[in-house]
């Protein structure tokens, strides 16, 4: 009876201990999983775009259960949204895309993102839409089509067939989108046919979006146990523990903020001009070092932040132009003709460089006009100094001699020899000349001066000779 009651004793330990020794091996729960909160600022652009890229590759690598990606955009470039939408559906990781804070907005580019993502969300006081792609630079001859009679932007009539392909592109890939996540057809075609905008509580009755959430830790709260379908190929839909999850915020580093600030045209074209500058004066002043340190330097973080940017290729070609013309002028001084030239090149060529549907991403005109105001100014200059050179007297030279006295210091059958400012020259006279003898310079005949005696001063009466 008692070894019966060890031996079953015994077994209990052992079921215990394997038990404990399986909830050890056991995996993490999806509890546990972390969520990764990556905050997008201002305009969607390149710096944005690799921001979002290398955080879902991140949330991919550590298995984390959600991406929430908050955003606060006025706008963004056509093609890192894209970019950013292409990683979204390419992530094996669910995305929450949050708009937030309160009043913030999510427009144009941010309601593409909104919609291609597996959870729409947005703080009270917020707002989406005005989707509508908008040229900036020269405007098209027939003015935006969004904003004609009826607002029927995508009637394409003569000169605004440009205009209504955009919309047309731009209206099929939100319908995609919605149709994707079961999200409100209508309405996005329409934030884009007619750059309307919806509050929070409009869209959520619309279905534009999932849930309305005062902050970070409420939206946490409210996708607890919410079953998420991944896209195609990244397994069945899962389920979101995220209650009590580990929200880790993604700061950006030293590389995301040098990409952001160099990404911006404006400083990119500046820094152009830098660079033009500063090697053009070390050019034309060789030893100064620091220019042209500056100036290469310059230029190649202009050429790092022109890469990542819609370039226009004729606006680009036309500052290079101006560039040009800028250089002929300093070394070849045309009194202003080439330096004009290169100014309105410039000008024009700075209005078309960026190639984008974004006012964010457009060089400011008073931008332009300082450049091309301080362009001009600099071939003023130029100019200036080259007919201050032509018009000052030569100080160098054989033609300056004209007019010196010189002293013969040696003669032979083909002339003489004289020393003309302490150097040695040859010289010719009318007549013979004699060492000692003082002469003037009276014409230059390639390397041979002409020369005249001077007549030398009578001797005083009653010097014995």
């Amino acid at each position: 009876m008692v070894c019966s009651t060890l031996v079953r004793w015994s077994l209990s330990w052992l079921l215990l201990a394997a038990l404990a020794a399986v909830a050890q091996r056991a995996p993490t729960p999806a509890a546990a999983a972390p969520v990764l909160l990556l905050t997008v600022d201002g305009a969607i652009g390149p710096a944005a775009s690799e921001r979002v890229t290398r955080a879902l590759g991140r949330a991919a690598r550590e298995q984390a259960q959600l991406v929430v990606l908050q955003l606060d955009p006025p706008g963004g470039l056509d093609t890192s949204m894209r970019s950013i939408i292409k990683a979204i559906l390419a992530s094996p990781v669910p995305v929450a895309t949050y708009v937030a804070p309160q009043g913030a907005r999510a427009a144009s580019a941010g309601t593409y993102i909104l919609y291609a993502s597996h959870i729409a969300a947005m703080a009270p006081a917020t707002n989406l839409g005005a989707a509508t792609p908008i040229a900036v630079g020269m405007p098209a001859p027939g003015g935006d089509p969004a904003q004609r009679p009826g607002g029927k932007a995508s009637e394409p009539e003569g000169h605004d067939a440009q205009a209504a392909k955009r919309i047309n592109d731009a209206t099929a890939y939100i319908r995609g989108l919605a149709q994707l996540r079961g999200r409100d057809v209508a309405w996005a075609e329409q934030a884009v046919r007619e750059a309307v905008s919806l509050p929070a509580t409009d869209a959520l009755q619309r279905r534009v979006i999932d849930v309305i959430a005062a902050d970070v830790g409420d939206l946490m709260r409210q996708l607890e146990g919410r079953t998420v379908a991944r896209d195609a190929g990244h397994g069945g839909a899962v389920t979101l523990h995220t209650a009590g999850a580990n929200v880790v915020v993604l700061e950006p580093d030293w590389r995301d903020r040098l990409l952001a600030t160099i990404s911006d045209p404006s400083l990119a074209l500046m820094l152009l001009m830098i660079g033009v500058y500063g090697l053009l004066f070390e050019f034309m002043n060789p030893g100064y070092v620091v220019p042209g340190v500056i100036g290469g330097v310059s230029l190649l973080l202009a050429f790092w932040g022109l890469q990542m940017l819609p370039i226009n290729h004729a606006g680009l070609a036309l500052i290079l132009l101006g560039i040009a013309f800028f250089v002929v002028e300093a070394f070849v001084p045309s009194y202003g003709v080439i330096g004009i030239g290169g100014v309105a090149s410039f000008a024009f060529g700075a209005l078309l460089l960026i190639d984008s549907e974004t006012p964010a991403y457009g060089i400011p005109l008073p931008l332009v006009v300082g450049l091309s105001v301080l362009s001009a100014l600099i071939v003023t200059g130029v100019v200036g100094m080259a007919l201050k050179a032509r018009s000052r007297p030569l100080v160098s030279g054989a033609s300056t001699f004209v007019g010196d006295a010189a002293v013969v210091i040696e003669c032979d059958a083909d002339g003489a020899w004289a020393l003309v400012n302490g150097e040695r020259w040859r010289v010719r006279a009318a007549e013979p000349l004699r060492p000692g003898q003082h002469v003037r310079v009276t014409a230059i005949d390639q390397l041979t001066l002409q020369v005249v005696p001077v007549p030398e001063p009578h001797a005083p009466q009653g010097a014995s000779s």
